[in-house]
């Protein structure tokens, strides 16, 4: 893992993701026979390939989040795709409504590329995310999950453990892939 994820966004390029989140959400729910296309990025920053997450809130409550954790495609695009997927394909909750479209708070999470972690010790809260591996097996917190529940280094890889459907002390089982990644959360 590099010493710091140096992907930074400038407050043009922020505006128009988190813009960009609320018309496609929008947009599925009024056009969903006749999609609009997507507008263009104000720069060449959002045509590269990153993983990214768009989680949505309604007064400090999940409502939805879902991710792509490898890019596969201009990081404009991911977004677009995450947001409906975050507002409709979420399993844990209903289709996201008009009614509740007015209420959403969005953040998005751009994830740097992803690499073994080879020594928990090395974990720092806020500044990495995780995902657990066994198997066919998987789960994976973004790095503010853990600030957000307050959770200590021990508890976070136990949570992710669990997230993945694993005992909360399967990161210490040499099977158990522990994977980390930073994020730009905004």
């Amino acid at each position: 893992m590099s010493e710091n994820f140096s992907f930074a966004l400038s407050q043009e390029e922020k505006k128009y993701l988190k813009e960009l989140v609320k018309l496609s959400i929008l947009d599925k729910l009024k056009n969903d026979k006749n999609p609009i296309e997507i507008p263009e990025p104000p720069t060449i920053n959002l045509t590269e390939n990153f993983g990214a997450f768009v989680t949505l809130n309604i007064h400090g409550n999940l409502r939805g989040c879902i991710g792509n954790v490898q890019g596969t495609g201009p990081l404009y695009k991911t977004i677009w795709n995450m947001a409906r997927a975050a507002a409709f394909e979420d399993p844990r909750f209903p289709v996201l409504t008009l009614a509740e479209f007015e209420k959403i708070e969005v953040e998005i999470s751009i994830l740097s590329p992803i690499s073994i972690c080879t020594d928990v010790e090395q974990i720092e809260i806020g500044r990495h995310g995780l995902i657990m591996q066994r198997g066919r097996q998987s789960g994976l917190l973004l790095p503010q999950v853990a600030i957000s529940w307050k959770w200590d280094k021990a508890q976070f890889l136990a949570q992710t453990c669990q997230k993945a459907g694993m005992e909360p002390t399967a990161w210490q089982d040499p099977a158990t892939n522990i994977l980390w990644f930073e994020a730009e959360v905004f």
